[in-house]
C-alpha cells in the first residue's frame, strides 16, 4: 500500500525525483506514448482497412483475413523487435514495426467479418438500384460494418498503447516505457506511477474511440434491436458514413 501512495506522490510531482529536478516529466513521456500510439494506429489502419474491407466485399480471402491474421498476432512483440534490429536498427522505426504487427490482425479480421456478414438482400437491393461495387461498399456495407470494425480498431488501440513500454528496449526514450523499464532509477513507486498513467491513457483512448464509433454508426444500428431489411432499405440515405 505504501508503494501505491508513493506512486501517486510520484504522479503529483509530474515524474520528478528528489534531488534530480531536470528529468523529463510524466507529461512529456505521456505525450510521447500517445505519439507512438497514434503513428502506429494510423499506419495499421492504412494497411489493414483496405485489405479487410475489400476481402469482405468480394467474399474471398477468409484465410488471409482470419487465419493468417491470428498467426501474425501470435508473434511475440519481443521477437518482432529482435528481427527488426537486423533491418531497422534501434529506435522508433523498430518500435513501430512491433506495434503495427500487433495492431493489424484485429483490424483486418473485424473489417472482413463486418463487411462479409452484411445482409445479402441489402447488397442485392443496392445493386438493383444501380449502385457500382464501390458505391455498395461505401454506402451500404461499410456503414453497417462500423460496429464490428470499430471493435477491432478499439482492441488494436488498447494492444498498442499497453505495449508501447517496449520502446525503451530499442533505445527510444520518449515514452512511459523509459520509466517502466528503469526501476533502478525511478524505484517501484515510479514504475507503478508510470503504469497508472498508461492505464489512464488506455481508458481515454477507449472513450474517444467509443465516441467515434457512435458518431460513425448509422442511427438505425445504435439501438439494441436493429431494423428489418425492408426498414433498412427505406432508411438507406441515412446509411452513408459520417466523414
Amino acid at each position: 500500500m505504501n508503494q501505491f501512495l508513493q506512486a501517486f506522490s510520484f504522479i503529483a510531482r509530474n515524474g520528478q525525483l528528489p534531488g534530480q529536478p531536470h528529468l523529463p516529466t510524466l507529461t512529456y513521456y505521456s505525450l510521447g506514448t500517445l505519439k507512438i500510439t497514434v503513428i502506429a494506429m494510423a499506419i495499421s489502419l492504412a494497411i489493414a482497412l483496405p485489405i479487410g474491407l475489400w476481402l469482405g466485399h468480394i467474399h474471398r480471402g477468409s484465410f488471409i483475413a482470419i487465419n493468417l491474421g491470428n498467426v501474425w498476432r501470435a508473434l511475440p512483440s519481443l521477437v518482432v523487435l529482435a528481427i527488426g534490429f537486423a533491418f531497422l536498427g534501434i529506435g522508433l522505426k523498430n518500435v513501430l514495426l512491433a506495434l503495427i504487427v500487433l495492431a493489424v490482425p484485429p483490424i483486418i479480421t473485424n473489417a472482413y467479418v463486418g463487411v462479409e456478414q452484411v445482409d445479402a438482400d441489402l447488397v442485392d437491393a443496392a445493386r438493383g438500384m444501380g449502385m457500382t461495387g464501390w458505391q455498395v461498399l461505401w454506402r451500404v456495407e461499410l456503414p453497417l460494418a462500423i460496429p464490428l470494425l470499430m471493435a477491432g480498431v478499439r482492441t488494436a488501440a488498447l494492444f498498442v498503447v499497453s505495449t508501447t513500454t517496449i520502446s525503451a528496449l530499442t533505445g527510444y526514450a520518449d515514452s512511459l516505457g523509459e520509466i517502466v523499464n528503469n526501476e533502478a532509477s525511478y524505484h517501484l513507486s515510479g514504475v507503478i506511477g508510470a503504469s497508472l498513467c498508461i492505464a489512464v491513457l488506455a481508458l481515454l483512448i477507449e472513450g474517444f474511440l467509443a465516441m467515434v464509433q457512435r458518431a460513425l454508426t448509422p442511427r438505425a444500428l445504435r439501438h439494441p434491436h436493429a431494423l428489418s431489411s425492408n426498414e433498412l432499405l427505406a432508411a438507406e440515405p441515412q446509411l452513408q458514413p459520417v466523414i
